[in-house]
């Protein structure tokens, strides 16, 4: 299918990628959500927490948040609610060491990290004894979503699938938030990642003691800790094979990708051409909408979150 340019037209008041991007995680008032909470036990050892709302014979929607986020995220829990008042049924997947209790193993989740995206998918399946309607990924959680469609053909599993704001090449990202206002951005995640490892450190002493101080950007992170914790060589290994880039072609489920042009995570580059687009693929591109924000609106403080209308236009 092809690229098609979205009717999405940005709050006047937010109009900015970056107010775009930050108004909705500094003020978007986060919903009391009832709630019902689930621990996978995993192989290898490790666990992953679920998280369930909505009504429990309604069509479930498997929800995959972004780097370092969780239920608390604005988009995440604005989306749950808006899911239930829709009657589905979500299911929020904590990706390893993102919900309230460190993981168990030195490894933690990836963009690429698609066995976990697997065994929770099995799980769900068979809990509810049906396929899921659709799983929807954002940002990275976006990224694990599309590689983990490519990888083979989920049909047995999912009706279809919702992505928004992917980094579809992971390498084009690390640079583009090394850039500009964006810094802020690479700033605030890296320490959080920093910190995350720092407390694996102190877990699992035979760990190798990096000097953490030194570690300033994505690239250097991953470099020093995502790849050789994961089983890349470097971080340009990691880019390579994880990037959702290189499995677009394969998708074979009903896919939707929203994407804003003016991305602060991405260089306008990094969007797939129609020619690596399957036929069940459909990228709308936006002309505005930051990262994750896709923010309407006439009254200043009253915003329209527009891809929560459009990932119910598409669920229905």
């Amino acid at each position: 299918m092809p690229i098609v340019a979205s009717h999405f037209k940005p709050a006047w008041w937010l109009k900015n990628p970056h107010f775009q991007t930050i108004w909705p995680t500094l003020f978007r008032q986060r919903p009391k959500l009832k709630l019902e909470y689930e621990r996978i036990e995993l192989d290898d050892g490790d666990f992953i927490d679920l998280c369930w709302s909505g009504a429990r014979d309604a069509p479930v929607v498997l929800i995959l948040h972004g780097l370092e986020g969780s239920l608390d995220s604005h988009y995440a829990s604005g989306l749950v609610n808006t899911l239930n008042e829709a009657n589905f049924r979500s299911c929020f997947m904590y990706f390893r060491s993102c919900s309230d209790e460190p993981n168990r193993l030195p490894r933690g989740y990836h963009s690429g990290e698609t066995a976990d995206l697997q065994s929770i998918v099995e799980h769900v399946t068979f809990k509810i004894n049906s396929k899921i309607l659709a799983i929807i990924g954002f940002s990275l959680g976006g990224n694990v979503l599309l590689k983990w469609l490519g990888e083979d053909d989920r049909s047995e599993f999912i009706h279809k699938a919702i992505a928004v704001s992917v980094p579809f090449r992971l390498a084009h990202a690390a640079e583009r938030l090394e850039k500009g206002l964006s810094r802020l951005y690479q700033t605030h995640l890296v320490s959080k990642l920093v910190k995350k490892y720092k407390q694996k450190q102190r877990q699992h002493k035979n760990l190798h003691q990096l000097n953490l101080g030194k570690i300033k950007t994505f690239y250097e992170f991953d470099d020093d800790v995502t790849a050789p914790l994961h089983g890349f060589k470097n971080a340009d290994d990691y880019y390579q094979k994880c990037s959702s880039y290189n499995y677009l072609q394969f998708i074979q489920q009903p896919t939707l990708i929203i994407h804003s042009k003016d991305d602060p995570f991405m260089w306008q580059s990094s969007c797939p051409p129609e020619s690596l687009l399957s036929a069940s693929t459909v990228l709308e591109l936006t002309d505005f909408g930051g990262h994750a924000g896709f923010i309407a609106g006439n009254i200043p403080f009253f915003p329209v979150y527009w891809y929560e209308q459009r990932i119910l236009d598409w669920l229905k």
